[in-house]
């Protein structure tokens, strides 16, 4: 009876060790960082060649959307943009008119002033009759008032040519502004994947019409995970960021797989310990969440429970 007693004894004080060896200080689930990818455009999706845990790369495009109507706009633009193009007067050829007039007319000048000046010698000497110098000297009053009201001319033609010039070319460069954002759209009608990581959610199929904003898929890099665990206030002592644990998730036949995990973020702020994680009694409890990196080996998926030992 004795000996009976004794292994029962025995056997309860072994169990108690391996519950004692098996208790874990803080459970949670794991979670990614999930990126999703929403259109940039709207129209039909021509091409989309996501799947449900395909791994992509960075840059990688992965869609298309209908660009039909906004090539059609483009090469509508560049048609008016070339229009305007054409009406733009050329101001130097149209001035340089004026300018040959005032070159001709300055020659004239200048030949003039030679023969005033050879007829006032001539007047000097009583070599030529006053008269003579008189209607030299009027031709030269004639030719300036001339070359001033052509320097006139000049200056209002070249003033409403610029206005003309810089009227078009306000008009040139609004039009321009408009094909670099046609161009804009049409270079964000590819879907391009934006990070390396593996497709967890699919949210689109080819040939619906999708519009701006719309998700397509969600992206996370599963290398990492990440499980978000609770431990209580008196157990922030014996934990620090930075700091080695292991992590344990369910095996077969009652056993655990333990990975290495380091800890990255732990709460400065209380909470109520997740009503999905603890009894209803615990749920009470204040707990700190803290954040544990762990390296994938593939077996971890998000939202699998997870637990901690310090």
């Amino acid at each position: 009876m004795k000996r009976i007693v004794y292994i029962i004894s025995l056997i309860g004080t072994l169990t108690g060790c391996r519950n004692s060896q098996s208790e874990s200080d803080a459970y949670g689930n794991f979670e990614a960082v999930e990126t999703i990818v929403s259109v940039e455009a709207t129209g039909s999706l021509l091409y989309f060649a996501v799947e449900e845990g395909q791994t992509l790369k960075p840059g990688q495009v992965v869609g298309l959307i209908d660009t039909t109507q906004l090539h059609l706009r483009k090469a509508q633009v560049l048609a008016s943009k070339q229009a305007v193009s054409s009406r733009t007067p050329n101001v130097a050829a149209q001035i340089s008119y004026y300018d040959q007039q005032l070159a001709v007319q300055g020659q004239q000048l200048r030949n003039l002033q030679r023969e005033q000046e050879r007829s006032q010698n001539l007047v000097a000497a009583g070599a030529a009759p006053a008269k003579q110098l008189d209607d030299i000297v009027n031709q030269i009053a004639v030719l300036e008032r001339q070359m001033a009201l052509t320097r006139q001319q000049r200056a209002s033609q070249a003033s409403a040519l610029g206005t003309q010039r810089s009227g078009t070319q306000a008009e040139s460069a609004t039009l321009a502004q408009q094909i670099e954002q046609l161009n804009d759209q049409i270079s964000k009608s590819r879907v391009v994947n934006p990070r390396a990581g593996t497709v967890t959610v699919k949210l689109a199929e080819p040939a619906e019409v999708v519009t701006y904003g719309k998700p397509l898929y969600k992206i996370a890099d599963l290398n990492s995970i990440t499980l978000r665990a609770y431990v209580s206030g008196d157990q922030l002592v014996r934990v620090k960021t930075g700091q080695k644990v292991k992590v344990r998730v369910d095996a077969p036949d009652d056993q655990f797989q333990t990975h290495e995990g380091t800890v990255q973020w732990i709460s400065s702020k209380a909470e109520f310990t997740p009503k999905v994680i603890q009894t209803k009694e615990e749920r009470v409890n204040l707990v700190y969440a803290m954040k544990v990196l762990v390296k994938n080996d593939g077996s971890l998926k998000i939202g699998m429970p997870g637990e901690v030992q310090f």
